[in-house]
């Protein structure tokens, strides 16, 4: 064992106790947090507006303080990118994580010396629980990629603005800097395919053991190594046993992962965001990502069914239930306050509080009130590929209102790497793990107002391309599992 890896196990305990500290007192937890960010913005623009001064308690805060998304914030937050001090968080925000914004445009993000740090922090204490939990630390002593934006920043009025991610990457730690890989010149390259292409060339010969980004731009990084080697990236990878990443499900691209891998390797699941870093993967078997609860962030959960109505109940950790679909909102020490970042979450357990990302409030398919959100897509996925050799590489999902015969339907569009055998059977099996999931969808096609779902095949590299023509190929984006149009549906290239 290598003196950083020795080094790394005893951090790990450290770590995975001051963790445990406040897991297991979470309510006492979230009111310390909620305390410190309305004193702190106590005196800031937003806080005077919203007498903080009066604000003692949730229901204060809910008398107060609206429910807001970006557009409804962005008053305040124009103030903070023109170059305004104490708008929403005492001073000036270190950075703007620019993010595109599907009605807004750009949105800028701030980062105030508080929040920044968690995010470098959070997914190092992600690292950290996994060697607590497993033991294996040997993977410090070898290389780690992280498939991330440009970390080039711009400037505005004084702020700096970049990708989250690429902002992330100037706060890697000293200790971690010759080990990580691509460089920072590769980094920087705007262009999402010379970008891959340029780090295969870095990192084909190296001791690669932990590698990280969102699955979708991973499986294009590893088809191109195995172009380039004629090997799996397990054989040219001896000591990859870590595969860190988030954003999206992982479970629909595991076999495909593993054919790519050529053997299965441990992962651990993060959910970070421009807005803050909320959960990640603690325990190996337990399903569901650990709640961060002590990060600077005030958590309140609307129900999904009744988010729409005209004054939805907020409530706080302490009355969530396992199982129900919510709408996460949450207030930081960012400044983001009551703010609707357009998450939905499950708790899967309340000891201590694990979460999955269900999918987003807007991304959905209720065109005949069937209410599917992204959770049930992706199980009906996952239960029809079990016990198959079918891999996919992508997919999504949107409603055929109008079709030229019959009765509306739901159509998938997915990319194939291997269908192995009946395309029909498969969709079967999907439409009946979505029956026994969605009471609404079940009573729709026993009621004859819809017809079993139908599965239209996209080329090889259309989802690619689709996210090319719209200027998203690469970095943090990633394709929408569910719409309640066919914006995306009409402009996928169909075999």
């Amino acid at each position: 064992m290598s003196l950083k890896s020795f080094a790394a196990k005893i951090f790990a305990k450290r770590i995975q106790r001051k963790i445990d500290a406040w897991a297991s007192n979470p309510i006492v937890t979230q009111e310390k947090v909620f305390k410190s960010l309305i004193d702190a913005a106590q005196y800031t623009a937003f806080g005077n507006d919203h007498h903080f001064d009066k604000i003692h308690s949730h229901e204060d805060f809910v008398r107060e303080v609206p429910i807001r998304d970006y557009e409804a914030l962005r008053p305040y937050i124009d103030r903070v990118v023109a170059g305004e001090s104490d708008v929403v968080w005492p001073g000036k925000p270190l950075y703007f994580a620019k993010t595109s914004g599907t009605t807004s445009g750009a949105k800028y993000i701030p980062l105030t010396k508080d929040s920044m740090r968690t995010h470098p922090d959070t997914a190092r204490n992600a690292i950290l629980c996994y060697i607590a939990e497993t033991g294996k630390a040997s993977f410090v002593d070898g290389k780690m990629i992280f498939l991330q934006g440009s970390p080039e920043v711009e400037e505005k009025n004084g702020v700096k603005v970049g990708r989250l991610s690429g902002i992330v990457a100037h706060y890697v730690p000293n200790y971690l800097q010759k080990n990580r890989l691509p460089s920072w010149e590769t980094n920087c390259i705007d262009d999402w395919e010379t970008k891959v292409d340029a780090i295969v060339d870095e990192t084909i010969d190296k001791d690669m053991t932990i590698i990280s980004g969102i699955p979708s731009w991973v499986q294009m990084y590893f088809e191109k190594l195995i172009e380039k080697s004629n090997k799996p990236v397990g054989t040219l990878f001896k000591n990859f046993n870590l595969f860190i990443y988030g954003g999206v499900n992982y479970e629909p691209y595991r076999a495909k992962f593993e054919n790519l891998i050529g053997r299965r390797v441990d992962s651990i699941e993060l959910y970070p965001a421009s807005e803050g870093f909320f959960a990640f993967q603690d325990k190996q078997e337990e399903k569901g990502m650990l709640l961060q609860l002590d990060n600077g962030i005030f958590y309140e959960f609307i129900k999904a069914d009744s988010f729409f109505e005209e004054n939805p109940q907020r409530i706080t950790l302490k009355d969530v239930e396992v199982g129900v679909n919510y709408v996460m909102i949450i207030s930081t020490s960012a400044g983001l306050w009551g703010y609707n970042i357009g998450d939905t979450v499950i708790f899967t357990c309340v000891k201590p509080y694990r979460v999955l990302v269900s999918g987003r409030i807007k991304h959905f398919i209720s065109a005949f009130g069937e209410h599917v959100i992204g959770k049930e897509v992706e199980q009906a996925l996952q239960e029809a590929i079990n016990g198959t050799a079918i891999r996919i590489n992508e997919f999504t999902v949107a409603p055929q209102i109008t079709p030229e015969e019959g009765l509306p339907y739901h159509e998938w569009f997915i990319e194939f790497e291997n269908e192995d055998g009946d395309v029909s059977a498969f969709a079967k099996a999907i439409d009946a793990s979505l029956q026994s999931q969605n009471s609404y969808y079940y009573d729709l096609i026993v009621g004859k107002v819809l017809q079993p779902l139908k599965i239209s095949k996209v080329k090889e590299g259309g989802f690619n391309e689709y996210m090319k023509s719209i200027g998203k190929l690469g970095g943090q984006n990633k394709i929408p599992r569910l719409s309640n149009d066919r914006k995306i549906a009409d402009r996928l290239p169909i075999i």
